[in-house]
Order: structure tokens, then C-alpha cells, then sequence
């Protein structure tokens, strides 16, 4: 009986040191490109950070050409929180029940380069910062805390 368990104790040992940690399963997307195209097609101004903050990482990039168009930019931070840039024709209130909360809580103006946002938030720790100008809505969303997108959204240009 001793021999047997020693034998299991050897082998968990051995499974513990050689035990490898697997990658995130996230990938990371270029983009820089999708960002460069959306400018050349959209009827507003594309926001794209100028650089990213270290260890962050772009995850979804896309625009959706057409009489709905819209520009998405998802990212994970060093933290591994979410951040998302959203921009379309849509109103604040419709962007704000589609990517915060249909109850989201409107919160106190923010001043950020000489411009109000409008932050929200919502019972599941969701942050989100929103400017309409012109025809064009801009939610910067989030589950980090408001001042790391404040941070983003004095990098967006």
C-alpha cells in the first residue's frame, strides 16, 4: 500500500512541474489596417488610439459599411478588462441600451480635452463614457474603471 501511494504521490509531482499554462485563447487583430480602410469609406471621423497602453491588445476590429454603418474597436487591457470603441449614426440612448444597459444610470458629465461625455454605468460593473457630435454617436465602454477610459479617450484620433 505504501509503494502505491508513493507511486501517485511521484506522479502528481511530476504532472504538477511539467504542467504547461495555455495561452489565452483570444487572439489579437491588426487593427491599424481595418482602422485605415474605415477611414477611407466612412462619412465620419474614424477614432483609433494613436498607440496602445503596454500590454494591451486590439481583439475585434471592424466596420460595417452601408446606410447603418458602424466602427467597433474591442480591446483587452493589462488587466485583462474590456474596453470597446463605438461609433455609429445611432442616438446615445439606443447606443447606451445596446452596449452598457437597457437600465444603465446616467452619471455626472465628464470634461475631457474641452469636450462633455456623458458617463453611464450599470449594476454589473460596466463603465461608459458618450459624446454625440453631429450626426455621429461615440461610446467608449468598459468593465476597467472610468479613469482608464477617460485615459482612452484622450488617446482616440
Amino acid at each position: 500500500m505504501l509503494v502505491l501511494l508513493l507511486v501517485i504521490g511521484a506522479f502528481l509531482v511530476f504532472r504538477e512541474l511539467n504542467r504547461t499554462t495555455p495561452e489565452s485563447p483570444v487572439r489579437t487583430v491588426d487593427y491599424v489596417q481595418v482602422a485605415e480602410s474605415a477611414r477611407s469609406e466612412a462619412s465620419f471621423d474614424v477614432l483609433v488610439p494613436e498607440s496602445l497602453p503596454p500590454g494591451w491588445r486590439a481583439t475585434t476590429a471592424t466596420y460595417t459599411p452601408g446606410s447603418d454603418e458602424a466602427w467597433h474597436l474591442g480591446l483587452l487591457t493589462d488587466e485583462e478588462r474590456y474596453v470597446g470603441l463605438e461609433q455609429a449614426s445611432s442616438s446615445p440612448t439606443s447606443m447606451v441600451e445596446t452596449y452598457v444597459d437597457e437600465d444603465a444610470t446616467r452619471g455626472e458629465a465628464v470634461l475631457i480635452e474641452g469636450r462633455s461625455w456623458t458617463s453611464w454605468s450599470d449594476g454589473g460593473g460596466d463603465e461608459a463614457l458618450v459624446r454625440r457630435e453631429g450626426d455621429t454617436t461615440t461610446l467608449v465602454v468598459g468593465t476597467a474603471d472610468q479613469d482608464v477610459l477617460v485615459d482612452y479617450v484622450e488617446s482616440l484620433r
